[in-house]
């Protein structure tokens, strides 16, 4: 297979053709040239577009999909080719199915599940049998069948010595304990993030102190035992300083923040709206421009579209008793882009994949090619049609975006948008 990128800028900062205008031949799943003019024969097959842009392949560190158990809101098959048309070459598969991956039969099933498609899938393993939080499951054994992670899906570790000897157990291999950042006793039945506006429109609030307790306390615990760390989907700017303190001392703490969260504040849920319905919760403006610098600056290590299918007799409920969750794949390259310049949008989606030890091949000629192409510069109104996902429940619906993706390559195989 040969397939040429005609007239495409190049935005690789470790590229010498970082943000000229060049041709890229792809034969057999590696970039073969990089250059001006180059002339494809019969078998190549061109892409040409107007403000086509390439980048190294894209990383969500985050996404739900369904299957297995849940193939109504969202096949692996269909939520991958989701993600490839969408940009994202390679994505963390969070520990929500059923059964749980908390075996290396269950991660063994997974990975194989997630062969033979252009987006590699790397599953996330739970910490705990069952995710119970209460005994640990076989991380090693999970981690030899390509576990990249190890963490309880949007359950705090509620035992300290739990995670303080997953964090010690984990340095025999290089493994990362993911925590969530949400101390459950302290959040209690809340819906939405405690302040002003909750209490304006009568819903039960979750204090920005769920936060930060929780996440003050796992810190502290790695800097007793050292390890690999990673806080997924911040919230609040007391967390990020606690991160960003944690870094400075040099803690091996990475954290991500979740894409409605850099664009939303809770001002948004005056409308009740149950695709809003996020956890951790949508915060404060204070919070949001906290993230915002945050990610900027580098404390925040990666962005997540928090992509999450949900059927639909679980969303069109009142705001109280709707499950929380939003898809996000489709719109995250959009939603960046209208918040930051493009050069930091590339970055966010591309730096993650190290953090993992996850291959990441550069954007140069003998590198296999896992690439993503775009246009940043075509603006449009997100709408149902827009979505790919076998569920619609998207908090960013109606929102004026701004850049769509094309395409991408990898794994020798092309996913192009119609």
């Amino acid at each position: 297979m040969k397939i040429l990128l005609k007239n495409a800028t190049l935005l690789n900062p470790s590229s010498p053709h970082h943000s000229s205008l060049k041709d890229i031949l792809i034969v057999n799943g590696t970039i073969g040239e990089i250059g001006e003019g180059i002339k494809p024969d019969r078998d190549t097959k061109i892409i040409a577009h107007e403000n086509l842009h390439v980048s190294n392949g894209w990383t969500d560190c985050g996404v739900s999909f369904g299957e297995p158990g849940y193939e109504e809101r969202e096949t692996i098959s269909h939520g991958l080719e989701v993600a490839a048309k969408s940009g994202f070459t390679k994505i963390l598969l969070n520990a929500n199915t059923d059964p749980l991956p908390d075996s290396s039969s269950n991660i063994g099933h997974l990975i194989k599940m997630g062969q033979g498609h252009t987006t590699s899938l790397f599953p996330i393993g739970t910490l705990s049998v069952g995710s119970k939080g209460k005994q640990m499951a076989s991380l090693f054994d999970m981690h030899t069948q390509g576990a990249i992670a190890f963490g309880d899906h949007k359950k705090s570790i509620d035992r300290s010595n739990l995670l303080k000897i997953a964090l010690q157990y984990c340095q025999s291999f290089g493994g990362t304990v993911f925590s969530y950042p949400q101390h459950l006793e302290i959040a209690g039945n809340g819906v939405m993030h405690e302040g002003a506006t909750s209490a304006g429109i009568g819903l039960k609030g979750i204090p920005e102190m769920a936060e930060s307790i929780q996440v003050a306390r796992d810190l502290e615990i790695l800097k007793y035992t050292g390890g690999k760390l990673h806080i997924p989907n911040l919230s609040t700017q007391r967390g990020v300083d606690l991160v960003r303190d944690a870094k400075k001392i040099g803690l091996n703490v990475s954290c991500s923040v979740g894409l409605p969260h850099l664009f939303f504040d809770d001002s948004h849920m005056e409308g009740y709206n149950p695709n809003l319905k996020i956890f951790p919760p949508i915060r404060s403006k204070t919070d949001q421009k906290a993230l915002q610098a945050g990610l900027l600056e580098g404390t925040i290590d990666m962005v997540s579209s928090m992509h999450e299918p949900m059927n639909i007799e679980h969303k069109q409920l009142e705001f109280e008793h709707a499950e929380p969750g939003s898809i996000g794949l489709e719109s995250c390259f959009g939603i960046l882009n209208k918040l930051f310049p493009l050069d930091h949008v590339i970055n966010f989606l591309t730096r993650g994949a190290g953090r993992f030890g996850i291959d990441a091949p550069n954007l140069e000629v003998g590198a296999a090619a896992d690439i993503t192409f775009f246009d940043p510069h075509q603006n449009f109104q997100f709408s149902a049609a827009d979505i790919k996902s076998t569920s619609k429940n998207s908090a960013f619906l109606g929102q004026e975006l701004q850049g769509k993706v094309i395409g991408s390559f990898n794994n020798g195989k092309l996913t192009i948008n119609d």
